[in-house]
């Protein structure tokens, strides 16, 4: 007779037993399932799809080759250090209702009392927390914040930069009004100058400081970064800075003016994120947010005194640089005297990967 005791003992091995079974064969189904091609969109176009390993691959390419296909799109980190009074609440108010369609993370950076800069035990910390904070991508932060060189601190990546940019008297021009009349996005909040209903020609002829033109010097800083010299109003070494800045260290850099071509091509560029931004942008009201109220467009000859000015002038030269780099790009898309959209392949590839190997 069976004791209690071996009974037991019998029930247990026996439970073990299954319960291997059923894992080796969940385990099975999930390793071939993983194996079979996912396919999106309409089956015309080869599309980058995701499998369940969180791994990237074309819909044309072999099973074998999954390991090369690595997930990139899955560690995107893009920094939108976004220029004040440029559209971008707009622009962030856009990201933030696609994130959650598109799974990936928004995170808005709080620097102190709104500083553009920050302290260098911050830089680090700022530097190592977004490099190693796996489980936020793929992410997207934004914040008033000059450019940041991540090379700098010895990260293994850097991030994606994007940025918009704004003609620059505009810019100042919508910021003076700003600061008196708020605009349509928070209408209850009681801004800085609320009560001064001097007119920005009325500024300029009485040379007050709220519309010197160093107050134009932002959008080179920004560019620039944190170095001592970006900061210095009229300085030539912070042009030549921002402007290799825009070419060499961001993504892509749009102008205020023309969003919706702004962000048409985030959405061919970056559709793991940006998928379905142009049709959500055009149909919603996101292209209206933050209108500043009883704006005075400047006379005339309150333009001509502006322009005089250094700092004006510079501005102006890294808004017409960021112009036309944006404009070079766009052109670049679609095939010149066509309206076919830019390809590439590789082809020649020796030796045959088909052939037989040599050791």
């Amino acid at each position: 007779m069976i004791t209690t005791k071996y009974f037991f003992l019998l029930t247990l091995i026996t439970a073990s037993f299954v319960f291997t079974l059923l894992y080796r064969w969940f385990s099975t189904k999930v390793i071939l399932a993983d194996k079979l091609p996912v396919h999106i969109g309409d089956g015309n176009d080869e599309q980058l799809i995701h499998s369940s390993v969180n791994h990237w691959q074309t819909s044309t390419g072999k099973v074998d080759d999954q390991t090369t296909y690595r997930n990139f799109d899955e560690k995107f980190v893009i920094i939108y250090n976004r220029v004040p009074k440029t559209g971008s609440t707009s622009f962030v108010n856009l990201t933030y209702d696609l994130c959650k369609k598109n799974a990936f993370h928004v995170l808005h950076i709080n620097i102190t009392a709104n500083m553009h800069v920050l302290s260098l035990p911050n830089q680090l910390k700022f530097v190592r927390n977004i490099t190693a904070w796996d489980s936020m991508k793929p992410a997207f932060y934004h914040g008033h914040m000059a450019f940041l060189d991540f090379s700098k601190f010895g990260m293994p990546s850097k991030p994606l930069y994007i940025n918009l940019i704004r003609q620059p008297l505009d810019r100042l021009v919508s910021y003076y009004y700003f600061l008196r009349y708020g605009d349509d996005y928070r209408p209850y909040l009681v801004r800085h100058r609320a009560g001064d209903t001097m007119t920005f020609d009325e500024c300029v002829s009485r040379q007050k400081p709220d519309c010197d033109p160093t107050n134009m010097w932002l959008q080179i800083p920004f560019f620039c970064g944190h170095h001592a010299e970006c900061w210095k109003p009229g300085s030539s070494w912070a042009l030549e800075q921002a402007k290799r800045n825009l070419v060499n260290e961001y993504f892509l850099v749009g102008l205020t003016e023309e969003m919706d071509e702004f962000i048409e091509l985030l959405e061919l560029s970056l559709p793991r994120l940006y998928r379905g931004a142009v049709a959500h942008f055009q149909k919603s009201n996101k292209s209206h947010l933050r209108k500043t109220k009883s704006k005075v467009e400047p006379a005339p000859e309150t333009v001509a005194k502006i322009k005089e000015s250094t700092v004006w002038q510079m501005e102006n030269e890294l808004y017409e640089f960021a112009r036309d780099q944006f404009h070079f790009v766009q052109k670049k898309l679609r095939t010149p005297g066509r309206s076919m959209m830019q390809d590439f392949l590789y082809e020649k590839i020796k030796p045959n990967q088909n052939g037989p190997s040599k050791n």
